[in-house]
């Protein structure tokens, strides 16, 4: 997957001189939160669909509110994991992209970047989603990963999806026929397992031992 290749150039970016009717149109005619500004191929910054929305004087040139601007872009070398933080960190359905010389080269819609990660191999690929939990201090991610292979498995994936009071959390995309063993070493390695798994002897004993117990206070 390459994502340059969702690269839009559909909507032509404004420029200071036009006016904030021709923008408010922009955005009542296609659903984005922002759109770039650039004069002679550099990026100014964008404006938000909410501050525009808010100017009495259609006719104004977009010049007299460029204190509105929000300044956020991308490279066009970013990955795919660096435009969802950037569209997540800035509320934004469209992220302006430069090139290596730092020119304007067009944006790309969060709609096109989820559909790119939502087909890529870590998405797709049969695998069990496994999440656990340790001190961040103790957590080491080539421990993580060694554990997994060293039980005959396929990592595809991990990345750290809570972090809180000291602990964090990772979430593992495993291809593993064998997913018990493998949460058997992270618990011998004192890992906590937070997700909940079918095939987990572990869980099965204490839900047999509960049982049992219930009976007998049955009695």
């Amino acid at each position: 997957m390459n994502i340059t290749d969702y690269i839009l150039k559909e909507i032509k970016a404004f420029q200071l001189k036009d006016s904030v009717k021709k923008t408010q149109s922009i955005f009542e005619n296609y659903p984005i939160t922002h759109f770039p500004v650039v004069e002679e191929g550099k990026l100014l910054g964008s404006f938000s669909e909410d501050d525009i929305q808010t100017i009495e004087n259609k006719n104004d040139a977009l010049l007299l509110h460029s204190h509105l601007l929000n300044s956020f872009f991308a490279d066009e070398k970013a990955t795919v994991l660096e435009l969802l933080k950037i569209f997540a960190d800035n509320d934004t359905t469209i992220i302006p992209i430069l090139n290596k010389d730092k020119n304007y080269i067009g944006y790309y819609d969060l709609r096109d970047v989820l559909d790119a990660f939502s087909t890529s191999p870590f998405m797709i690929e049969q695998s069990e989603t496994l999440i656990v939990e340790k001190l961040e201090l103790d957590y080491s991610m080539s421990e993580v990963a060694q554990i997994v292979e060293a039980n005959g498995a396929k990592l595809l994936g991990l990345y750290i999806s809570e972090k809180e009071n000291n602990l964090v959390q990772i979430t593992l995309k495993i291809v593993s026929n064998e997913i018990n063993e493998i949460i058997q070493t992270f618990r011998r390695y004192d890992y906590k397992i937070i997700s909940m798994h079918e095939n987990d002897i572990y869980l099965e004993d204490l839900k047999n031992r509960s049982e049992y117990l219930q009976k007998y206070l049955e009695m």
